[in-house]
């Protein structure tokens, strides 16, 4: 019987004895168009994707200009040059530029009384 006041003993784990089965590899998968015959309905399908995909590039590209324009704010104690934010976003000067005053638009449109 092991002492009350002892260290508590730990045990190794078992080891294994035989190598777990590696999962079989499955066809890559695309919202399974590929299962799609008819070619109306792939067409259809296809399109809502495009549609659904170019909307999100669009809202996470104003997130971007956002974010981008508060970093470049001159009020933050931590702000960062163009070149600090271009080569964050992999982005040329010119462009973080344009960015930044994009997200200043819409950091505007925004608030309610119009500052930023």
């Amino acid at each position: 019987m092991p002492e009350p006041d002892s260290a508590p003993s730990f045990r190794r784990p078992a080891p294994l004895i035989f190598e777990p089965a590696a999962s079989a590899e499955e066809a890559e998968h695309f919202f399974d168009l590929e299962s799609i015959a008819d070619p109306r309905e792939l067409l259809s399908r296809a399109t809502e994707l495009a549609v659904a995909f170019q909307a999100a590039a669009d809202r996470a590209m104003e997130y971007q200009a956002m974010a981008a324009a508060q970093l470049a704010d001159p009020r933050r104690f931590d702000r960062l040059p163009d070149a600090a934010i271009a080569d964050r976003a992999e982005w040329t000067e010119d462009y973080t530029r344009r960015m930044v005053a994009f997200g200043k638009q819409l950091l505007r449109d925004a608030t309610p009384d119009g500052s930023p």
